[in-house]
């Protein structure tokens, strides 16, 4: 068997060529049975570790590692050390006659640890004895460690796996001078000196730079937007998904926290920097709780005002605000509740991290950008009332008299040639006419108001945002087209009475009857006075269907140009509510945060012979030469093993992957079926489309909490954000690096 393995390497080690060894710390993935990807993560020079740590503080650093990453992580694997990588290649292995004449010697003589004992007739093997001591290696290669260090390496040696390295000097690009070169591997109790390598140099992903993953970035959010299935086909596609890839990518996302526990690195703010961010999490924590105040005690007010006729009647003609102001409020008040960490082991991991800072600064990053351009329309609209008021009205005018009742004249006379019936044209459009006067007329004893409003709306959007006012403007253009409403109900009504008469009316004379239970057309025996009366009726109705048709027309099309006005304003609230502003300004300042897929430039390939080995080797506990001796084979190959050197690169994101699942989410529940029965609503005069019923963030129910603990909430947010005790928006700390 032929072992393939895949050495992922982190590139700030191989800056510098190492003077000294080197410790490997990471994991030791097993992608299937005959390859194995080993993850450095951290290296430690080995005159550190024998200063720095003793056994049991080894042992907990690996512990406490392994107890901080990811659960998913660590049932595959656990963080332990890997091997040691030396510089050079001071050593090599012996050759195939001392090979020969050990293995000769082996059935009288027994060994200690990797090392042999001389046999007392071979002078050659004393010399070469000498050789292997002279280097400080044992004999399959390992180097020989001091302290602790070496029942570590043996205990790994005989119950787990062990790698070594040699450094190999390069000219590949100025920031890789080196590339370690696998000398061998005791993998599960056997000697591995010949198999194919793959070293991939990777950046090492950390909070706030980048990360890896082997998925596109929308991936998540299209599974979640499928149709309901089964649970067993749940777990199917999830076990399918879970290939030998996304175990390493979670070790790389996962190297850098590691790495900062295992030294236990910790960023200490400086005393400047806690004043400043003292002060504004107090300032920004008595802002938030004066509007939480504000906001409980209009919630109580209405509360008990909502048990009144006219305010239920309030509520429901000004939906759209009520929605959106209950919708701003919330996200108001439970801000800093979505701020929260999580405080979860799978945020050790960088991917797993940046979802959750992008889902913890959704939020406010959108009530901020709302309120921003709420205050851009809302200072606008205070300081331009006036010239908005007159402009206001010189529109009103000339819709009014221009298009409704100059249309309504001329429909009552003879429309585009068309002749008409001129006493239903007469009724009809004098009853147009009066209702439009009417409204004019209170429209114009009302208008007096209009500045009142103009600045109530500027205020609102100041406050509030400016999903707010747009809200505000679909009810008002309702209630402000209300005589159009009317008027278009009406003419509709008329219409499709006369169309469901002649419709019947075509049934008779075929001899067919609808059977409402059975939705279908039954074949039906007439009388003649049945075919008399519906001949004396079909007549007349189908004459003033053109005078009808006209005038509905007519007010359908003024419906349908205000309902359209409000329709695109509904979706430019959902849009504002869904567009994700937190990934959108990540995007233009990091795009490598949003990674979509990998690929892998290869540097250099190369291949080598297997080299000469025995077919067992023998380790030993090295206390005695009378100590056991343990068997154990060598899988060899006569196939030619490859190296390759590869650096792992991400695809990113572009902004449509980014933005466009959001946006599928909000037009969700609209498809080319409600078009086409809206297209059939106004066709047969039933009704005319007034919103699109796109989607709003979902309600949260109200949260009652006492002041001085959200004060204190408020603050200790800030101040952990602002600090960096949390994992803030653009937080990037220093690394220590070795």
């Amino acid at each position: 068997m032929n072992l393939k393995c895949r050495v992922w390497w982190p590139r700030q080690l191989l800056s510098s060529e190492p003077d000294k060894s080197l410790i490997l710390f990471g994991w030791f993935v097993r992608s299937s049975f005959s390859s194995l990807d080993v993850v450095v993560a951290n290296a430690v020079p080995v005159h550190r570790t024998l200063c720095s740590f003793s056994v049991s503080d080894l042992q907990r650093s690996l512990h406490s590692v392994n107890g901080e990453i990811s659960m998913l992580l660590q049932d595959h694997a656990i963080y332990t050390t890997l091997g040691y990588c030396r510089p050079g290649s001071d050593y090599e292995m012996l050759n195939g006659r001392l090979t020969s004449v050990l293995m000769e010697e082996v059935a009288t003589t027994k060994a200690t640890d990797c090392s042999f004992a001389s046999p007392p007739n071979s002078q050659k093997i004393h010399e070469d004895a000498n050789c292997i001591k002279s280097h400080e290696t044992w004999w399959c290669g390992c180097q020989k460690l001091d302290g602790f260090l070496k029942s570590y390496k043996e205990s790994s040696i005989t119950s787990g796996n062990w790698i070594q390295f040699t450094s190999s000097p390069i000219n590949i690009s100025k920031e890789v001078s080196w590339i370690p070169k696998l000398h061998h591997i005791h993998f599960e109790g056997q000697l591995l000196s010949c198999c194919d390598a793959h070293v991939i140099i990777y950046e090492q992903p950390n909070f706030g730079a980048h990360h890896f993953s082997s998925t596109s970035w929308n991936y998540s959010e299209q599974q979640q937007s499928t149709l309901k299935r089964p649970k067993w086909v749940d777990e199917l596609l999830r076990r399918q998904q879970l290939s030998d890839l996304d175990m390493v990518f979670l070790a790389l996302n996962s190297a850098d926290a590691a790495k900062m526990i295992f030294n236990g690195y910790q960023v200490l703010p400086s005393t400047y920097k806690q004043l400043i961010w003292s002060s504004v999490a107090i300032f920004v924590a008595s802002i938030s709780t004066l509007l939480y105040f504000i906001l409980q005690f209009c919630h109580k007010c209405l509360s008990y005002g909502s048990q009144r006729l006219i305010y239920k009647a309030l509520a429901m003609r000004v939906c759209h605000t009520w929605k959106n102001v209950h919708i701003r409020c919330c996200q108001l008040v439970y801000w800093p509740i979505f701020l929260q960490s999580s405080c979860s082991r799978s945020e050790s991991s960088v991917e797993h991290a940046h979802h959750a800072a992008i889902r913890k600064h959704a939020m406010w990053s959108s009530i901020a950008v709302d309120i921003l351009l709420g205050n851009v329309v809302g200072v606008t609209l205070y300081i331009y009332t006036e010239a908005i008021y007159n402009c206001i009205l010189h529109l009103t005018c000339e819709i009014t008299n221009s298009i409704l009742r100059s249309g309504c004249a001329w429909l009552m006379g003879v429309p585009a040639g068309f002749k008409l019936n001129n006493e239903l044209a007469t009724v009809l459009g004098m009853i147009s006419l009066n209702v439009i006067q009417i409204w004019s007329t209170i429209w114009f004893f009302m208008s007096f108001l209009l500045p009142y409003f103009i600045k109530g709306v500027a205020i609102s959007g100041i406050m509030l945002g400016a999903t707010v006012p747009a809200a505000l403007l679909i009810d008002v253009l309702k209630f402000v087209t209300l005589h159009l409403s009317a008027l278009h109900w009406f003419i509709s009504l008329l219409y499709s009475l006369q169309i469901q008469a002649l419709t019947s009316l075509w049934r008779l004379f075929r001899g067919r009857k609808w059977n409402p239970l059975r939705q279908r057309l039954d074949s039906y025996d007439y009388t003649v006075e049945q075919h008399v009366m519906g001949s004396l009726l079909f007549t007349p109705v189908l004459l003033m269907l053109p005078t009808t048709s006209v005038f509905y027309i007519f007010f359908t099309i003024m419906k349908t140009t205000m309902s359209c006005i409000c329709i695109l304003v509904e979706v430019a609230i959902s849009i504002l509510h869904a567009t994700p502003y937190t990934e959108i300004f990540l995007w233009m300042a990091r795009p490598q945060r949003f990674p979509s897929g990998v690929w892998f430039k290869i540097l250099s390939a190369q291949s080598m012979e297997p080299p000469t080995s025995p077919e067992h080797v023998f380790v030993g506990d090295g206390h005695s030469p009378s100590d056991s001796v343990t068997v154990m084979p060598i899988q060899q190959s006569s196939e030619v093993s490859g190296i390759v050197v590869s650096i792992l690169q991400s695809n990113f994101a572009n902004i449509e992957q980014i933005i466009l699942p959001y946006y599928r989410k909000v037009f969700q529940g609209v498809s080319l079926s409600s078009g086409a029965s809206w297209a059939y609503g106004i066709f047969s005069g039933k009704s005319v489309p007034s919103a699109l019923h796109t989607r709003l963030p979902p309600p949260m129910p109200w949260i009652h909490m006492r002041y001085d603990h959200y004060w204190w909430l408020c603050h200790d947010l800030v101040l952990a954000c602002g600090l960096g005790n949390s994992q803030g928006l653009f937080e990037s700390s220093t690394r220590p690096t070795y």
